[in-house]
């Protein structure tokens, strides 16, 4: 017993020498990070600066020995403590989130689209060949239609239905069929909003799924003009898509387009390995993911309020 306790006294002498030895040292470091988690590390003057840097790299040299010999565990808390918001101070990331977004908006997601039009250009003919192909075979045999929208997108829309009917759902007068297109605008948007999801991820394998996806999306496109067509209303088919579908198919076409550019990093990887090709692809199909995320939401909006709100022909196509 007697052995024990003064191998503890030892232990605390030597710790308390420790300590006194770099204690004005840690003391000057705490007080630099509360400058700067209180005001920025912007507010350091250039000598406070040089001395935040030099005084984390004393301090982890101070964790470091303080390990090597052994001290009591409250000191290594302490300097553990003190070095985790040093390093934080020195390395962490000092962009605000406006700055972040603003950069995102300004710069990277332009760049990244403009890295990515020759797969923009392939999701627009995926699915601009699947709406014609669907126009022409509804046109046709307008039983077609019925292949390509399943019941929960029609909203009761279909080649049976009249011109008063389908001019009904175009321009809503009542409360009741404000309502039920509020409810069809959800089903809408979550079907968009699955396609752009799966078109996306799905590019992961050869990108076959992706172009399946612009196909199919570009069919419902087809056959509905078509019916709207065939009663004369294909203009008007036209405006009621414009104030949300400019925003809405373009985000699916930008999130189809992050998935061929996931394929073709497995496809065609040149110089680079799989892995290295699909990293450096990754940045901007990540980036058309976000965008055409944001503009889901914001076509949410405009299809949810501006589509059932604004019923003049030229006002939705101005929007």
């Amino acid at each position: 017993m007697a052995i024990s306790t003064q191998t503890e006294t030892r232990e605390l002498i030597r710790s308390a020498r420790f300590r006194k030895e770099r204690e004005m040292e840690w003391k000057r470091l705490a007080i630099l990070l509360g400058k700067v988690e209180s005001k920025g590390v912007g507010n350091l003057t250039f000598d406070e600066a040089s001395q935040l840097s030099a005084l984390y790299r004393q301090s982890m040299n101070s964790l470091s020995l303080a390990r090597e010999i052994s001290l009591d565990s409250a000191l290594l808390d302490y300097l553990q403590s003190l070095n985790t918001r040093a390093y934080l101070a020195v390395y962490a990331p000092r962009d605000r989130v406006v700055d972040v977004l603003k950069r995102f908006f300004v710069a990277s997601a332009p760049q990244a689209v403009r890295r990515s039009w020759f797969a923009i250009l392939l999701t627009f003919l995926f699915m601009g060949f699947g709406a014609l192909a669907a126009y022409w075979l509804t046109i046709q045999d307008p039983d077609w239609y019925y292949s390509f929208v399943g019941r929960g997108l029609s909203n009761g829309r279909g080649p049976g239905a009249s011109e008063e009917m389908l001019r009904r759902v175009l321009y809503p007068a009542s409360s009741a069929e404000l309502d039920r297109l509020a409810a069809f605008s959800t089903k809408l948007f979550t079907h968009n909003t699955q396609v752009s999801i799966f078109a996306f991820a799905l590019g992961i394998m050869a990108g076959l799924p992706t172009a399946f996806l612009m196909f199919y999306n570009g069919t419902i496109l087809g056959t509905f003009f078509a019916i709207h067509q065939a009663k004369g209303l294909g203009w008007d088919l036209f405006g009621w898509l414009s104030i949300h579908g400019v925003t809405e198919i373009t985000a699916i076409l930008l999130a189809g387009a992050g998935g061929l550019r996931l394929a073709s990093a497995i496809l065609f990887p040149g110089k680079f390995s799989r892995s290295q090709a699909l990293r450096d692809a990754g940045r901007d199909a990540v980036k058309l993911a976000i965008l055409a995320a944001l503009m889901l939401v914001v076509a949410g909006l405009l299809e949810g309020f501006g589509r059932q709100l604004i019923t003049d022909f030229w006002a939705r196509v101005s929007i």
